[in-house]
């Protein structure tokens, strides 16, 4: 059995066999999927797990070069802009409509669906590489 990090088999394999520029999202319970998108749903209930839990954990494991975000979130969510800003530090972002992010969200290579609840608490990251040029 592993014992640390991401024990969810199906997030972890997904997480394991991501390359370089691959894109993946974390959405709340609501953000429409594509079809064809695999989904990891974590959701449980309302708030479980939420949006930051589920991200720090992602965070450990993989190297994140850039995100996007919907620009919505700056006026709708300005505690979780800010938490993001602070677990992401000093990577680069751009802040698009929502409706282009939902547009975006069938280029993903897989979603992650947690239980939150709050608005636009919704990223796409895009793999890097864990080694130095």
């Amino acid at each position: 059995m592993k014992k640390r990090g991401i024990i969810n088999a199906q997030l972890a394999g997904y997480i394991a066999a991501l390359g370089h520029k691959d894109l993946f999202l974390i959405g709340d319970a609501g953000l429409p999927i594509p079809a064809g998108v695999p989904i990891v749903d974590l959701a449980l209930c309302g708030g479980v797990p939420t949006f930051e839990q589920v991200l720090d954990a992602v965070m450990d494991e993989t190297v994140v070069e850039y995100y996007y975000l919907a620009e919505e979130i700056v006026e709708k969510n300005d505690r979780l802009l800010k938490y993001i800003k602070e677990t992401l530090t000093d990577t680069e972002y751009k802040m698009i409509p929502h409706n282009d992010f939902k547009d975006m969200t069938k280029n993903v290579k897989f979603a992650i669906r947690t239980g939150e609840f709050t608005p636009y608490p919704n990223i796409i990251l895009r793999a890097g590489v864990a080694f130095l040029a």
